[in-house]
């Protein structure tokens, strides 16, 4: 019977490259610039990585489809490079990949970078693409912002809320992630916004204004993992481990009948639910430390703290309000400012968010610390759409957590 990956994947180094729109630079550069510093942060050489986990979702746009452009960018000596794509979880699925190299025995140190570059495309929004299942020419005016307002309208009728307090928990979201991304010198977004800026905002997709959105940018960011044991041989005394990695595609169920009403994503709530079983995690609102979730709207956070089963059903906007998850909460979220400040490189994010943890957890965060030292971290990423869709959870922590 399968038992996990708890506490058999060490992270020795981690990297992130500043996100933003960065005209001067191409895909290479953010890849070396996010490596360059995960190499020096695990104190090693480069030709001690065993394999490569290269994700980008946008391929026709920068790199191309294969895994040479990792390699050849980066100089890597002559290892198995995979190049990996799962919607807005590929950041994720590149850090899976390696993880479980490792675990199986087949790595001892293994590579997972994720990166994108989207701002040369002259493209508003994220690039539109004709294939696969969620593109049928049915949803030819189909658009992220409309799908998630759907969410919104779903997730407040359910639950009787008034509009207004939706529109204010909605704002608080942004507003919050403002003041963290202000403290953030890697984030694209570094402006503080009030209530009334985003209330007051353009109206993209109602209930969904200009400050619920993020935006879109370009940015690399790594892992390097290892074993507990060969990381504190290299001097790691206290490891950050891997205590739960979880996966949950869509079967497309949400999409063809009216047993699913809108109103929360199903994959969210199954990787959750694998994920604190895998990490022995009874109460994860008593247990977690930290969160970075998928915060491509602001309702999608709302939503996604009941989908991790942190908020009780339909308490998440009291929970928001009460700043149960500002950076001075009892559980903060987005405490880098996540997506809403950083953008969504698409290959990079997952990524991005682990890098985040990582740092509180070795106390290395800067204006950002956390006064308790975190011990328990979740990052939760979300690709497709409500109806179809990919979600990733992994939780990381201290050694011994």
């Amino acid at each position: 019977m399968a038992k996990g990956i708890r506490d058999k994947i060490a992270i020795v180094g981690m990297g992130c490259s500043k996100f933003g729109e960065r005209w001067n630079d191409n895909a290479e550069d953010l890849m070396r610039e996010a490596f360059t510093e995960a190499l020096g942060d695990a104190g090693i050489e480069k030709d001690r990585i065993d394999a490569a986990w290269f994700a980008t979702a946008i391929e026709e746009q920068h790199t191309g489809k294969s895994g040479i452009p990792l390699a050849v960018a980066l100089r890597l000596p002559l290892i198995p490079v995979t190049r990996v794509e799962n919607f807005c979880a590929s950041g994720s699925e590149a850090f899976r990949g390696a993880a479980y190299a490792v675990a199986s025995g087949a790595c001892d140190i293994a590579l997972a970078l994720g990166v994108e570059k989207l701002k040369d495309t002259g493209y508003g929004g994220l690039p539109q693409r004709s294939r696969g299942s969620v593109n049928d020419l049915y949803w030819a005016n189909f658009s992220a912002p409309g799908a998630f307002a759907q969410l919104a309208s779903a997730y407040r009728a359910r639950h009787k809320i008034p509009r207004e307090d939706l529109k204010r928990a909605m704002a608080h979201v942004s507003v919050k992630s403002h003041a963290n991304g202000a403290k953030n010198p890697k984030a694209h977004l570094r402006n503080r916004i009030d209530e009334d800026r985003v209330l007051n905002a353009p109206m993209v997709a109602e209930p969904l204004g200009l400050f619920d959105c993020c935006g879109v940018s370009d940015g690399a960011a790594c892992a390097i993992v290892t074993t507990p044991e060969i990381a504190r041989s290299m001097g790691k005394s206290r490891p950050i481990t891997v205590k739960a990695l979880q996966l949950a595609v869509s079967n497309g169920a949400e999409a063809q009948h009216n047993s699913w009403d809108g109103s929360h994503l199903m994959t969210t709530r199954k990787a959750s639910e694998r994920a604190y079983e895998e990490a022995g995690i009874r109460d994860p609102r008593q247990a977690l430390d930290l969160l970075e979730v998928h915060d491509c709207f602001s309702i999608t956070e709302l939503v996604t703290m009941e989908d991790l089963h942190i908020s009780p059903e339909g308490g998440a906007v009291k929970d928001v309000m009460d700043g149960f998850f500002d950076a001075d909460g009892a559980l903060p979220c987005q405490i880098d400012g996540g997506l809403k400040c950083f953008g969504h490189p698409i290959g990079a994010s997952g990524l991005r968010m682990l890098y985040e943890i990582y740092l509180q957890m070795t106390e290395r965060a800067g204006e950002r610390q956390r006064q308790k030292e975190p011990a328990l971290g979740l990052t939760h990423n979300l690709g497709g759409f409500p109806h179809q869709n990919v979600c990733s959870i992994v939780i990381v922590g201290q050694s011994g957590a």
